[in-house]
This record gives C-alpha cells, structure tokens and sequence, in this order.
C-alpha cells in the first residue's frame, strides 16, 4: 500500500477548480482517490448546510471523472467552522498499491483504511448501538489499512449523524425515546458515542465498561486518537481509520499526542522536535470548550456566550495556537471533543513526509 495525501484550498463549498489543477497536473489520480476530508466555512452547527454541498460538489467532479459508481466508493467527510485564521481546505488521500512487499527493515509508512457503518434509527442515536456499530466499523477499516496494532493508529476520523426536529417526531410517532430531544446537542452525543466506539475497537475501553449513561457523562472514559464530526447530511458514520504499516510503503508516516485543553502546545510541538527535517504535510485535531468552564484555572465564557456556539469558540482558539506552531492554517480542526481526549482537550495528529536522506 502506498498513500499519498493532498491538501487543496477552497475558495467555496463547491470549489473544484485546485482540485482540478493538481488531477491536471499528475498529483492527483482520481481513480485512486479513497478519501476527501474537508474544511468548509459554515457554522458547524445543525443548519450547516455547507458541508452537504461540498459533499455534493466533490461527489458530482469526481462523478465526472471516474463514473458514479467509482465516486460513492470515496468517503467525503466534512466538518464546518472555519473560524479565526482557519483557512477552507480539502485533504485528498488516494491509495495504490506499491510493487514489492514489506519494508527489509521493518519500518513502517502511512495507511490508511475505510468504512462506514449501517444507517441507524434516531433512537439508536448517542447510545451504545451506535457505539457497537462505529466499534466495528473502525476494526474493518483497520484491516483495510493492515494496520496489525491499535498502537500504530494515530487518527480515527469518524462523520456522524445527528437528530433533526423530523427524526425526533419520527421516534415519537413510533412510540419511542431518543437520547437528547434538542438537536444541538444531539450532535454531542453522537460525536461521543463515536468516539466511544472507537475506544473500544482500539483496545482503550472495554465494551462492559460503556453503557449509555456513560455518553456525555463519563468524561473519564475517551479516546486518545478518535475525532468525531456530525452533520444532518448522512444517517449513518463515516470511518477512516489513519496510522502505520510495515505492509504500507511511502515518504509519510504519522504520529500523534493528545492536548490536555486548548492552549497546551506541547504535544505538538514535542512531535515536530522529535522528528527534525521532516515535512508537515497535515495538522488534525480536535477542539473543545473545558466542559468545567475553566482553562488552567482560569474562567473562560464559551459555554455562556448565546451569539457563539462554543464549538466554534474552539475551534478559532485551538486552530491559531497549532497554525502558529507549524506556520500554516490550512489544517483540519474539529470541534466538539466530547469523549475525545480528556476533557477540555483532545487529540492532535501530524502526517509528515520523511527528510530525503532519510527516504
């Protein structure tokens, strides 16, 4: 398996034209694209209709030029919120096959690996069928990437539903309960159960230790590498599953670290220092407001301001500390971290591309 990873700016939802360039240009395959992972610059909130014309546009280009079929193959995932110096941008991952096998040294590369779950009824919604379901889709796309152990998995990206008014009345005309009955914060409980499946598949929960009180709740219980996004535009999770393989080859690996709330630069910069000379080629993380309504000590307002969602809060605070760290802000930050790194912080990836001398 060889990976290769691209970012591309957008100057719209619906701008293909980079995207068109770099295909023109020989840096992107389209026949071997099996992933686009999207900023846009909606509110990331219920009514972002952003992401759902990105996903679109993207799947109409693509359409265009490897058939219909080809083109729902591809995981199109898009989180909204482009606040502060966060700059809309599509990252392409496409995979081929690399001829020969596995690395004579043992050493490993980036893979990549997905999969989506099966459609849920809104009462499965933020409660442990979803966490079941995100569970084992995150081992199958796991296996795809032939990434042998949950240790090198670095990033788990997850594009999840959420609860409308329509799904709510749905539930109730059927006779039954949802999790939460608003639909804000139904986005939380989906992104946490999300995450919660992702723990369990990698080995950081066991399936006996969640149950559905736990969601939103149990801030205790997370993943190190889950990032979860909802949207109204899927009803069912979107998976991909990033880390290394002996059996990948390539320039880009990857690594991780988890932020300990929005300020701490550390892991970052802790994971540049460790490895010097070479390249960044992606930022992703996430970005939460201290559910404890403190930072350092310090009373923050996110989560009582009614102008501003908190998520997008976040995301502005989060995306200029890392954007000023590697002096880009074309990078992937998500908000709301529920259960994703402990609480108030969250995990922080980089995908590098090795220093020549040591390709």
């Amino acid at each position: 398996m060889r990976i290769s990873v691209v970012r591309v700016p957008a100057a719209s939802p619906s701008d293909t034209l980079s995207l068109r360039e770099r295909i023109e240009e020989g840096t992107i395959d389209p026949s071997r694209v099996i992933a686009v992972l999207g900023k846009t610059e909606g509110n990331g909130c219920v009514n972002d209709f952003t992401r759902g014309y990105a996903v679109q546009a993207l799947r109409g280009f693509f359409a265009g030029l490897i058939g219909e079929e080809a083109a729902d193959r591809i995981s199109f995932i898009m989180s909204g919120g482009t606040e502060g110096v966060l700059s809309p941008h599509f990252t392409v991952i496409s995979r081929s096959e690399a001829e020969g096998g596995p690395a004579a040294d043992g050493s490993m590369s980036l893979a990549v690996g997905v999969a989506h779950t099966r459609r849920f009824l809104p009462e499965e919604l933020g409660r442990t069928a979803q966490i079941a379901e995100v569970s084992a889709a995150v081992a199958r796309a796991m296996a795809e990437a032939r990434i042998e152990a949950a240790a090198d998995v670095h990033f788990v990206q997850i594009k999840c539903p959420l609860l409308t008014d329509a799904d709510m009345a749905d539930a109730r005309a059927r006779g039954v309960d949802v999790a939460v009955d608003d639909t804000y914060k139904s986005m939380g409980y989906s992104r946490g159960a999300s995450a919660l499946g992702a723990a369990i598949a990698l080995g950081e929960l066991r399936p006996e230790e969640v149950g559905d009180d736990d969601v939103c709740r149990s801030w205790d219980k997370f993943s190190d590498v889950a990032s979860t996004s909802a949207g109204s535009e899927l009803a069912y999770c979107e998976v991909i599953v990033f880390g290394n393989s002996a059996q990948a080859s390539g320039d880009l690996y990857m690594s991780h670290g988890v932020m300990a709330d929005a300020i701490d630069a550390k892991p970052l910069l802790a994971m540049l220092a460790d490895h010097p000379g070479a390249e960044v080629v992606q930022v992703l993380a996430k970005a939460e407001a201290d559910p404890a309504g403190r930072v350092r000590g310090r009373r923050h307002t996110m989560l009582n301001d009614s102008d501003i969602n908190h998520t997008r809060h976040a995301r502005a605070a989060v995306g200029a500390v890392l954007a000023s760290i590697v002096g880009d802000p074309m990078i992937y930050v998500s908000g709301g971290a529920e259960h994703q790194g402990p609480a108030g912080g969250g995990p922080v990836a980089v995908i590098f591309r090795r220093a020549e001398s040591s390709k």
